[in-house]
């Protein structure tokens, strides 16, 4: 990747609140410098609502922390997002999505030894990257797993990670491991 075209912020760039949010969030994610957070962070209070509404859809939505990471983690495949992988690899880890899981999840709805729920999250993450909406098909299928709260969260974890990749990619945000 090309050097990135907004430097990670610096104390005077953050603030004292965000600069405190970064070494915190750093400190979580083992790096030295969680570069997505010292880049957003330029923007002040937009930085501490986007941190809000994407904590309650990781790690505080109502699909379980492993789904979550599977969604996550197919997006940043898909979308070719290293330091998304990166991040949710290890996170992932942490909440039981093995390496055979992500190697599944890597190749997609078609996996051999995959079960109708991952089956059904994965197509419905594929096809909303690809059409930015699913077909009644792929939506019956997901309503079969998830709850209505769920099917909205699912939409929007979604979208969120999908923008997040557009903006780790776009402004070239380094990676921190």
């Amino acid at each position: 990747m090309s050097s990135p075209r907004i430097a990670s912020g610096t104390f005077k760039d953050l603030g004292p609140v965000n600069w405190v949010l970064w070494r915190v969030l750093s400190k979580a994610a083992g790096a030295p410098n969680a570069h997505l957070f010292s880049t957003l962070g330029r923007t002040r209070g937009l930085f501490r609502g986007w941190l809000f509404y994407s904590g309650k859809l990781m790690p505080g939505g109502r699909i379980s922390r492993k789904e979550t990471e599977v969604v996550i983690n197919r997006v940043a495949h898909v979308r070719d997002c290293g330091y998304e992988m990166d991040h949710h690899r290890r996170i992932g880890r942490r909440v039981g999505v093995t390496e055979a899981l992500l190697a599944q999840v890597k190749e997609g709805p078609a996996a051999v030894g995959l079960g109708d729920r991952y089956r059904a999250i994965l197509t419905a993450t594929d096809e909303l990257l690809a059409t930015k909406n699913l077909s009644d098909e792929t939506w019956a299928a997901l309503a079969h797993e998830f709850d209505e709260r769920q099917l909205i969260e699912f939409l929007l974890l979604v979208g969120q990670y999908d923008s997040l990749a557009t903006t780790i990619e776009t402004l070239r945000i380094e990676r921190d491991f």
